[in-house]
């Protein structure tokens, strides 16, 4: 009963140690690794292991995760109540999103992904190639995958999105492969996703090249912003699907990042932190006037000003659209869903490059163009 109680102890004291402290609990007497933006993440190194606990994004004060990294050559695991052991560095992987195939390629570790799942969602020529070829395995439907297949495979970890009320991973989680639970898009800031790439490095042992990568990028984007102080154009963003407009809230990273382009957001009051769900009347009055409309869309080719208003009749009552001031992103034609979670830099560059056409020195547009 005693080792119980220590275990629940400590588990708890691992888990608040992410709270802000300049060092870890005197119980837990291991190194806390400070994170800078990321909220979700609690990380603790200790003499031949490390802790990692993931916050549950949607009930506050709960694990959605523990996990226990264990080198591979280490015969002593140390076990810690509900935790899932890892052994690193993971070399071969299944991998069931775009985004983190790209990151693996970041790292120079593409050669740990065993399998894909979703394959016709990846947009990336190496994975298509390395598929047909047979050096990686497609398993099917990111939902419903062939679970033999991943078997057969012998992967080290499993790298899944988890969803509120989902209902957990089905038969994936009764063949004792340790799975990853991949929740840094629930992070509250473009550089807090971004973070959870030292998360992942310390997993395929690259820590130190993460923390470099990361570094890079937050002073990237820290620098953009400066550049871009002045509010000068209303943005608009996306567009209409069937009856609804699903507007990014204000604390969504996406209308963050409008923001610190130094664009006059609509919804910047807005406390939501994914899309709001609007008619068609109430986006034209409050974004009728927005000077730049950005949007996404899907498409063999590049959309014209023709093809958007035949989607929508009431296009040409935006300012945007009359003065010709729209800006695609073809998701099918650029790898925006690929790398922008990982590289919101080169996202804000865009944004700033569109919303302040007199800064000089600006990397090209990568992911939109005008229409």
């Amino acid at each position: 009963m005693k080792i119980r109680s220590f275990l629940i102890l400590l588990t708890i004291v691992l888990f608040f140690s992410c709270g802000g402290r300049q060092t870890a609990s005197p119980q837990a007497e291991g190194d806390t690794v400070r994170f800078k933006y990321a909220t979700q993440l609690c990380v603790v190194h200790y003499d031949g292991y490390t802790v990692a606990t993931l916050k549950n994004p949607w009930k506050e004060g709960m694990i959605l995760h523990q996990y226990v990294l264990v080198p591979k050559n280490q015969e002593q695991v140390p076990m810690i109540h509900g935790a899932t052991v890892i052994r690193t560095p993971l070399s071969r992987s299944m991998i069931f999103s775009t985004v983190h195939c790209a990151m693996l390629m970041d790292f120079g570790k593409q050669d740990c992904i065993a399998g894909v799942a979703d394959l016709k969602y990846i947009k990336i020529p190496w994975i298509q190639q390395q598929v047909q070829q047979g050096q990686i395995s497609d398993v099917g439907d990111g939902l419903s995958p062939v679970v033999e297949k991943i078997i057969d495979q012998r992967p080290d970890a499993l790298f899944l999105s988890p969803f509120e009320n989902s209902g957990g991973y089905g038969k994936l989680e009764e063949i004792n492969i340790p799975i990853v639970e991949c929740a840094e898009y629930m992070e509250s800031s473009p550089l807090g996703r971004a973070e959870w790439l030292r998360f992942y490095g310390m997993l395929f042992g690259c820590e130190e090249k993460a923390d470099s990568l990361f570094d890079a990028i937050d002073r990237n984007y820290n620098t953009l912003k400066a550049l871009a102080k002045n509010k000068t154009q209303k943005v608009l963003l996306d567009n209409i699907t069937g009856s609804v407009w699903y507007v990014p809230g204000g604390k969504s990273t996406i209308g963050q990042m409008i923001q610190d382009a130094g664009g006059d957001y609509p919804w910047a009051s807005d406390a939501h932190s994914g899309s709001v769900s609007l008619p068609f009347e109430s986006v034209l009055e409050k974004a009728g006037e927005a000077d730049i409309w950005l949007f996404r869309y899907s498409s063999d080719h590049d959309m014209t000003y023709d093809e958007l208003r035949s989607e929508h009749h009431g296009y040409n009552q935006f300012k945007a659209f009359r003065n010709h001031q729209v800006y695609g992103c073809n998701v099918e034609l650029s790898p925006f869903y690929e790398e922008t979670p990982f590289h919101p830099d080169w996202l804000l560059n865009d944004f700033i490059r569109i919303l302040h056409p007199d800064i000089q020195g600006l990397a090209p547009l990568r992911y939109y163009c005008p229409l």
